[in-house]
């Protein structure tokens, strides 16, 4: 009998990407392959990302796109944030698919794939309540050096513009033990850099009150055999000093901290829900400058959000030059479902949102491009990601998380996954290049 395959596409963060990271494992662990090439599925899954609409959008032209495969016996699954969101009425929108699953009920996945096969129609949907993780025993890892750890899974948090909330239900976090026993099996594997995941990492409560979020962070550093520990994302209202004394503490933790801010008005926060204040938030900008080490520090924005006026827009420019941050994603406030915003009146044309992120990223650019200045003729310690045969250089990040492109002299190159010395002879805005130091 021939083997059962499966196509998985990914959209989104990178819980997203480590999710389906689990969600294959499961998979070939209940007997099935992956394919590269959709039509050699016997299931193709779609694991999804509600933050935008484009990325919802995305889904649906897939499932349209492809919709003419049922009639070769294929089956189609959505799952992640847009099958939690529009549970059942994806049936609806589109009758072809057999399966609707939340992040939460990944763990009923074997049961799902029995009953899929079996010709029936499944909807795995979310208890925002439950307090279970999706944990598997196999992960079915992309990347052989660098690999992710989800510690903690939902949001309780319930900012007026977001959905996770409600797509990925509450705050739970796995045990300090589960967490540090698959980082020492990645070690053991020959994983150098580890990262630690969650909608908001830094909120992680251990149930078996072993750790704290800074104490779980070192006790990964520790390992013998990692190299780099990176976290992701941290919410501001829970980031406390002892995880700058961390990373102040623990060589192996990387010098770059993301940070949303969304907006520089305190009002504009406050009508978003973040349960912070522009002068908090610069306090904890402060603890990371005052640290014995640089710290990278890059953020979220949010332009356009319900009600804001050029003056409060004026307020997130003035943070941004006064952090100088070393990245930033900015976006476009999207009107997200059953979201507190929807209720917001005065509401931001499109066209005026579009000029204030250009204004936005053109002063950040501006940022960057002085602020990377600073690494010429540095040497800096690279973790090699990959090469570009056409430029023949060598791809990797810093520590700060900062894209360096180097050269290597002929017989010297470097293997990827390893650490490499690299002299810095450039800067631009988004990266740095150089030369291996050999």
């Amino acid at each position: 009998m021939p083997q059962k395959t499966f196509y998985l596409e990914t959209f989104g963060c990178q819980m997203n990407v480590h999710d389906s990271e689990r969600v294959i494992g499961t998979l070939i662990s209940q007997g099935y392959r992956q394919v590269s090439c959709i039509e050699a599925a016997d299931l193709i899954l779609y694991n999804t990302c509600s933050i935008r609409d484009k990325a919802e959008q995305k889904v649906f032209h897939r499932l349209a796109d492809h919709k003419r495969l049922r009639a070769q016996g294929k089956r189609f699954g959505v799952l992640g944030c847009v099958a939690q969101q529009e549970g059942a009425k994806i049936f609806d929108r589109a009758p072809h698919v057999s399966l609707v699953c939340g992040s939460a009920s990944y763990r009923n996945l074997p049961q799902m794939l029995v009953q899929i096969e079996a010709g029936q129609r499944v909807t795995g949907l979310d208890d925002r309540e439950t307090d279970e993780c999706f944990e598997t025993e196999f992960t079915a890892r992309t990347n052989p050096h660098r690999g992710y750890i989800t510690i903690i899974e939902g949001c309780d948090k319930f900012c007026a513009y977001c959905v996770v909330p409600l797509t990925r239900g509450k705050e739970r976090s796995r045990a300090s033990d589960s967490v540090l026993a698959e980082a020492r099996q990645m070690a053991d594997l020959g994983y150098r850099e580890i990262q630690l995941l969650g909608q908001n990492v830094n909120s992680y409560q251990d149930p078996t009150r072993k750790k704290s979020f800074s104490e779980l962070l070192a006790a990964v550093g520790g390992i013998p055999g990692i190299k780099r520990v990176r976290f992701t994302t941290s919410h501001p209202r829970d980031f406390g000093r002892d995880i700058i004394e961390a990373i102040e503490a623990v060589p192996t933790l990387c010098d770059h901290v993301h940070l949303p801010v969304q907006s520089g008005s305190t009002r504009v926060l406050d009508a978003m829900q973040r349960l912070y204040t522009r002068e908090q938030y610069l306090e904890r900008i402060s603890w990371m400058k005052g640290a014995r080490r640089r710290i990278s520090i890059t953020t979220d924005v949010i332009v356009g959000f319900p009600g804001e006026s050029e003056a409060e827009f004026e307020q997130t420019l003035s943070l941004v030059k006064e952090v100088e941050y070393d990245g930033i994603f900015g976006f476009k406030y999207s009107p997200r479902p059953n979201t507190p915003a929807l209720n917001l009146e005065d509401r931001v044309p499109d066209p005026e949102k579009v000029r204030r992120l250009a204004i936005l990223n053109e002063h950040q650019r501006e940022i960057q491009r002085l602020s990377n200045k600073r690494y010429l003729g540095s040497i800096i310690e690279v973790m090699v990601e990959g090469k570009n045969e056409l430029r023949q250089q060598w791809t990797g990040r810093t520590s700060q998380n900062k894209v360096m492109n180097f050269t290597a002299a002929e017989g010297r190159e470097p293997g990827l996954g390893t650490f490499v010395q690299v002299v810095t002879t450039e800067c631009f805005p988004n990266s740095l290049a150089g030369e291996m130091v050999v």
